[in-house]
């Protein structure tokens, strides 16, 4: 995931919360804020110390990513998503995370269904 599709600033996330809409299931929220003068998509990544230390933390947001590069060709584009991890992620292997993502996202409707997994 290249750096330009990635969110940082605290004003764009406050935006993305306030605007966009949200979408959750237990391991995941994900918040969807429609930008049509964005060619491309950019995430944001919110996970807490609730979670788990440093390296957990860090691991999950690394499994995010990747799940959101192995599926950028589905994801609609000119959206930011915020996602935020929530506790039982910190349990999960990647193969889980990705499922739980796709499912979040489904849900969110910015999934397009091009492969049957």
């Amino acid at each position: 995931m290249k750096k330009g599709f990635r969110i940082k600033k605290n004003d764009d996330f406050q935006a993305v919360f306030k605007k966009g809409k949200s979408v959750a299931n237990r391991q995941f929220v994900v918040y969807i804020l429609k930008k049509e003068e964005q060619e491309n998509f950019r995430i944001g990544l919110s996970v807490s110390k609730k979670v788990g230390n440093a390296v957990k933390r860090n691991q999950i947001k690394r499994y995010i990513r990747q799940v959101f590069h192995e599926l950028s060709p589905q994801i609609k584009r000119g959206n930011d998503y915020v996602i935020i991890a929530r506790k039982p992620v910190a349990e999960m292997d990647y193969h889980q995370t990705k499922k739980s993502l796709q499912h979040v996202l489904r849900l969110g409707k910015v999934l397009n269904k091009l492969e049957s997994n």
